[in-house]
């Protein structure tokens, strides 16, 4: 119950903040559309060629999910930070919803406005290179839904050292930067690496996300074929993402479950340490 009060206090005061600031969000969306669009055409020379159009718009996919997660980790570094500077994370110690309960309803709400004005920035830049994309409903809320529960347990790891070892902006700015580089390059590929490089890379959170989105939005949920000029097309048979038959999806849910449970249970641990040291809101 204590959930829904604050993530309704949330809501309230995000649509405020929305309204208020108003040309500020138009004007991020754009700023994001032409900093993407300009990244793509720069890179390609003002031009993507025709056979190069699915990769360009998988990795601007990959893009967005990168700067998802990027968002949503920074939510518990630099906002636990903010909060701390500015009184307001005591404040919300006080509350007799807590800690967790507090920054689960934030992150949540801001999953939500991230993935409507990223939808936004992904479909302007993705028609504008001349590229198609699947939005199935099921399949595409599914997968949102796992790798935001995913992004907040790493979240939650980073915000608990954030609370023991306080300053750690600068590793935390280039954790955020490696995740958002690896969703753009983590495709189903990884299946080629050695057995410890996989399991290493199925252990970064932005993985099996990256590679299930791509799937479903980008192949339209088909496996990837040769055509008779070589190149490698998806149009093969088609495979549901939610079969057994395709692991990425049981491997996002497995690691979503693991690192809810590893950060929020480091989040309370590092959280009741700061306590006892007296130094949660000392910075």
């Amino acid at each position: 119950m204590g959930f829904f009060l604050v993530m309704k206090a949330e809501v309230v005061r995000s649509l405020i903040i929305m309204r208020r600031y108003w040309f500020a969000t138009l004007t991020g969306i754009i700023m994001g559309y032409g900093f993407l669009l300009a990244l793509v055409l720069g890179f390609f020379g003002g031009y993507v060629p025709i056979d190069k159009v699915m990769s360009v718009v998988e990795n601007i996919l990959g893009f967005i999910i990168g700067m998802f997660a990027f968002g949503i980790i920074g939510l518990f570094t630099s906002g636990l930070q903010g909060m701390a500077r500015t009184g307001q994370l005591e404040q919300v110690c006080m509350s007799p919803h807590g800690l967790v309960t507090n920054f689960l309803a934030r992150s949540f709400v801001s999953a939500v406005t991230s993935i409507l004005s990223l939808s936004i920035v992904f479909t302007l830049v993705a028609l504008h290179v001349g590229g198609e994309f699947h939005a199935p409903v099921l399949p595409t809320i599914t997968l949102l839904a796992l790798t935001y529960v995913n992004l907040i347990g790493f979240g939650f790891m980073t915000g608990g050292l954030v609370l023991i070892f306080k300053q750690t902006g600068q590793i935390a700015t280039l954790l955020r930067l490696g995740l958002l580089l690896w969703a753009v390059f983590a495709t189903e590929e990884i299946r080629k690496l050695p057995r410890a490089a996989q399991w290493v890379a199925h252990a970064l959170p932005v993985t099996d996300a990256a590679i299930c989105l791509k799937y479903v939005m980008i192949q339209g949920q088909r496996a990837m074929v040769e055509n008779a000029a070589g190149e490698l097309v998806p149009e093969g048979p088609y495979l549901s993402v939610f079969s057994p038959s395709y692991p990425s999806f049981y491997a996002l849910i497995l690691s979503s479950v693991v690192w809810t449970l590893i950060g929020i249970s480091c989040f309370r641990y590092m959280e009741n340490v700061s306590r006892n040291k007296g130094t949660l809101g000392a910075y």
